[in-house]
């Protein structure tokens, strides 16, 4: 199944983007961002990408500082690339208050880390990391079952605008290393190819 978009006026500004992404009522199960300015409803992911998720997960509540969480459907607000997005995962400390309870502003996560599945490989490659790296989110890590080269995990970092530099890349089957303040290796040879 693939992704489905819903296009907006083109007058309409962020507020009420935002307003109709919180208050409609989208299927259930769904993941529903809103990027580049446009509505993006995809299904739920499968199997192979939640045990992705859910590995990466586990090895991050072990390095993490007690005041940190490690979130799968935090959405993070970048207004300035008309993005509300929903990574598979957000590292970050969470405020004591935010102005809305459906999302946080981008620039407090730490770490982004996507796993793309065929629908989203383009948003996963393109399209997001412009937007985490407009809003300064330190490091990206992208997890690329479909890469053309085969698959990938490719860590981005030193945001500058809306570009990351590549600090490292490892094939399934190698191990990539969050740096400081994570210092994690990550045995990719663990993750199913599809």
């Amino acid at each position: 199944m693939s992704a489905l978009t819903v296009s907006q006026e083109p007058d309409q500004n962020w507020d009420d983007l935002v307003r109709f992404w919180e208050e409609m009522e989208w299927p259930e199960g769904s993941k529903v961002e809103i990027i580049e300015g446009i509505i993006t409803v995809s299904p739920a992911p499968g199997l192979p990408h939640n045990d992705i998720t859910e590995r990466i997960q586990r090895r991050l509540y072990s390095v993490i500082p007690d005041r940190w969480g490690v979130y799968q459907t935090l959405a993070l607000s970048v207004p300035s690339r008309l993005g509300m997005l929903i990574p598979d995962l957000v590292v970050t400390q969470l405020p004591d208050h935010s102005e809305s309870d459906t999302h946080i502003p981008a620039a407090l996560a730490e770490l982004v880390v996507e796993v793309t599945s065929k629908s989203n490989a383009r948003h996963d490659r393109i399209s997001k990391p412009a937007a985490y790296a407009t809003a300064g989110i330190p490091l990206y890590l992208l997890i690329d079952r479909w890469a053309p080269g085969g698959p990938t995990a490719t860590l981005y970092g030193e945001p500058k605008g809306d570009v990351y530099r590549v600090l490292s890349a490892a094939k399934f089957g190698d191990s990539l290393t969050l740096p400081a303040p994570f210092d994690l290796v990550i045995d990719t040879g663990e993750f199913p190819e599809a």
